[in-house]
């Protein structure tokens, strides 16, 4: 846990390394890369079709 330390009048939280990774849970990275990847393909397919098609 946690610990509060008073150092001249400052006060620090101090915790352990694996405390300190520790984050609350955010969007998935799976839906992030997806939503990403889908994102690419899209724009890319625009550019093909405004530039490349004959």
């Amino acid at each position: 846990m946690a610990k509060v330390e008073h150092v001249q009048g400052e006060r620090r939280i101090v915790e352990t390394p694996t405390e300190a990774r520790q984050a609350e849970p955010g969007p998935s990275i799976l839906a992030l890369l997806t939503v990403s990847t889908i994102a690419a393909i899209f724009v890319l397919a625009i550019v093909w079709f405004v530039f490349f098609r004959t």
